[in-house]
């Protein structure tokens, strides 16, 4: 399976409590809900055809947590027949039993574990949110795309998706759109190491701007 990574940003990089003001508020977060004002159909139906390429999926304790307490209450939601039937994997190390069926724990050497699943038969094993678990497994070179929905909002606070110190990646841009709603979508698979070169705009020093 191809391991992709599906999560929510703001301008400033921000991942954390994007759908509710008490969705996460550690660290003392408190401005949690800012990605719901730009939601729209066009990007609800593009949600939709992505979770349909999912043949499982797999979360961080938090994330997991809570979507196994919402999941299963929302019965009329047109993406809950496929969010609770599918295969579900959780990495952590402090979970002992996991009640939102069919899930399998993860613990120990997580990014080997994942690497175990990713190479069962199927088509994409999805990380959706969980940025720190993202971090760990783009820093193992386990992530093939990253799907990256950017609102427009600067959040000021909370946890990035990138943070100051994190392993370097280089990504090929393969799909770039907007909605409506102002979201910017864009859908990047990983090359490798990245390349650091100089800009030879101009100048011995190349900085020609």
């Amino acid at each position: 399976m191809k391991l992709v990574v599906q999560e929510f940003l703001s301008l400033d990089g921000v991942s954390q409590g994007p759908g509710a003001p008490d969705e996460d508020t550690s660290d003392g977060f408190e401005r949690g809900g800012w990605f719901v004002p730009h939601l729209d159909e066009e990007f609800e139906r593009l949600a939709g055809g992505w979770l349909g390429e999912a043949d499982a999926l797999l979360f961080g304790r938090r994330t997991y947590q809570n979507f196994a307490r919402d999941w299963p209450a929302m019965t009329d939601h047109p993406l809950a027949g496929i969010m609770n039937g599918l295969p579900k994997y959780v990495a952590s190390r402090s979970l002992t039993t996991a009640d939102w069926d069919p899930t399998t724990i993860l613990s120990g050497d997580v990014p080997a574990q994942v690497a175990e699943v990713k190479r069962q038969p199927g088509r994409e094993l999805q990380i959706h949110g969980s940025a720190r678990l993202a971090q760990s497994l783009l820093a193992a070179g386990l992530i093939d795309t990253l799907r990256l929905v950017i609102a427009p909002v600067v959040v000021g606070q909370g946890r990035r998706l990138f943070p100051d110190g994190g392993a370097p990646a280089g990504l090929r841009l393969a799909e770039h759109r907007t909605t409506p709603g102002g979201l910017s979508v864009h859908v990047f698979e990983t090359a490798g190491a990245p390349g650091f070169g100089t800009y030879g705009g101009g100048g011995e020093g190349g900085a020609g701007y």
